[in-house]
């Protein structure tokens, strides 16, 4: 009797403490989402038709069929445009490079692009970025450069075929060297710090880093719908410096290292939509450059919407970071399912003292969450080199409303530091289950008002 009557004081104290001040309206900043749609709009291609099997690709699974593909980009791109089809069938590829105005469209549910694992077929390097620092390196397995109007759409799957023979084997275990990325990834980082022009900094065969699978590279007007995607060497999804992109109702199942489901960088409008995450890594990792190149570069992510997708095993369904030294703004997240015992957190912000970055204006609202492993809320600015640098990372006006979460080991996990500011981070009208353990909070402004929180008994 005594405990229930202790038990209900607390409950009586914590509504009080988590409802005050209890003066929430409606995130005016959401207000600016209509205007931002209106902005992103697909691409449209011309009614013609290039079938890759008239330029002589054969659906065996073992021709190469590079070269027939690349024909038929450049017949498509030739006439003004239209659709390069990929029909039924299984088709053996190298890496895959679109031209302006052509839609890479894989016709039927059984239509595969399987990419080759054989590094010397993504040679002659590209100008890319790997882990958000400016680089030459190995063509991402599809890859398009300062086109514009450019899409891969379609109900079949595009299969990397990455596993630990290829590769998954080039990440590496800790302090792992040989055969790994870890001595060239370690020279361009220090490229990057020291600010070597990047037409020096040319990776490739024997530095073992490994290529995203879709990388548009300062490229206008961007759709990728309807696909599968499968077995990918590392980034998934990678926009970079993009403007109007379009990431709708892709289903992304691949594990591996670093296999984040969609990372736009540095992009402007961008709606992600109706698409499937389970990654094992960040289901969306919002970027924009690391360190040096970031601040250098200056452009951030922003005016992004992600609505109605699903996240499963990975580190964060949205992340915001760790590669975000040209800041981002403008995020706005709702109805989403997310669950797994594998998914870490919700939503997650990620830097430190070396990449700084303004993180500003994020919003997730009307989210389900089943379960995660670590929290809901995860700030991170202690991140890799943590407090060692001289940039500051900033992350304000972060607002969760509507959050249900039905198992959680706690709410918040924010870590920042004095040279840092985490400020105005909200969590409103929400409901927290199965909680086993405290919040941490350091060096930080977080506040859950009028949320309901429920202890494991």
């Amino acid at each position: 009797m005594k405990n229930d009557l202790v038990r209900a004081v607390r409950l009586i104290c914590l509504s009080v403490l988590l409802s005050a001040p209890a003066l929430h309206a409606e995130v005016p900043e959401w207000k600016s989402v209509p205007e931002i749609l209106a902005r992103i709009v697909p691409p449209k291609f011309p009614t013609r038709e290039f079938d890759i099997t008239k330029y002589g690709a054969k659906a065996d699974g073992k021709t190469d069929c590079s070269a027939a593909i690349a024909k038929a980009i450049a017949a498509c791109a030739k006439k003004g445009g239209g659709r390069v089809v990929v029909p039924a069938g299984e088709f053996l590829t190298g890496p895959i490079h679109l031209l302006s105005n052509v839609d890479l469209h894989l016709a039927a549910t059984n239509s595969v692009l399987k990419f080759s694992t054989d590094p010397k077929q993504y040679l002659p390097v590209v100008a890319t970025r790997f882990e958000g620092m400016e680089c030459y390196n190995y063509s991402p397995l599809i890859y398009a450069y300062e086109q514009q109007n450019v899409a891969i759409t379609g109900l079949g799957t595009l299969d990397g075929q990455a596993d630990e023979s290829n590769w998954l084997a080039w990440k590496g275990q800790k302090n792992a060297t040989n055969g790994t990325q870890r001595v060239a990834r370690a020279r361009l980082d220090k490229m990057n710090n020291d600010g070597v022009p990047v037409c020096q900094r040319v990776f490739g065969e024997g530095d073992f880093l490994r290529p995203p699978f879709v990388e548009f590279n300062l490229c206008r007007n961007v759709l990728i719908e309807g696909v599968k995607i499968r077995r990918s060497p590392m980034w998934e999804l990678h926009p970079l410096l993009c403007t109007n992109v379009i990431v709708r109702g892709v289903d992304i199942r691949s594990h591996g290292a670093n296999n984040d489901g969609c990372d736009p960088e540095s992009c402007t409008d961008v709606l992600i939509e109706k698409c499937i995450f389970d990654t094992g890594d960040d289901c969306i990792a919002i970027k924009s450059g690391r360190n040096r190149d970031g601040l250098r570069i200056a452009i951030p992510s922003q005016n992004i919407i992600i609505r109605d997708c699903t996240m499963r095993d990975g580190h964060g369904g949205t992340t915001i970071g760790s590669e975000i030294s040209g800041g981002c703004r403008n995020v706005f997240v709702e109805n989403c399912e997310m669950s797994s015992p594998d998914l870490t957190c919700a939503l997650r912000l990620k830097s430190n003292a070396m990449r700084g970055g303004v993180l500003e204006n994020i919003f997730m609202r009307n989210i389900n969450v089943g379960l995660v492993k670590d929290s809901v809320l995860q700030i991170d600015f202690l991140y890799e080199e943590g407090a060692k640098g001289e940039q500051k990372p900033v992350a304000k006006n972060v607002v969760m409303e509507n959050i249900k979460v039905a198992q959680t080991p706690r709410v918040l996990n924010v870590r920042g530091f004095p040279a840092a500011s985490i400020r105005d981070v909200r969590i409103y009208n929400s409901s927290f289950e199965q909680i086993k353990k405290p919040d941490q909070v350091i060096e930080a402004d977080v506040k859950l008002v009028d949320c309901s929180l429920e202890n494991v008994k």
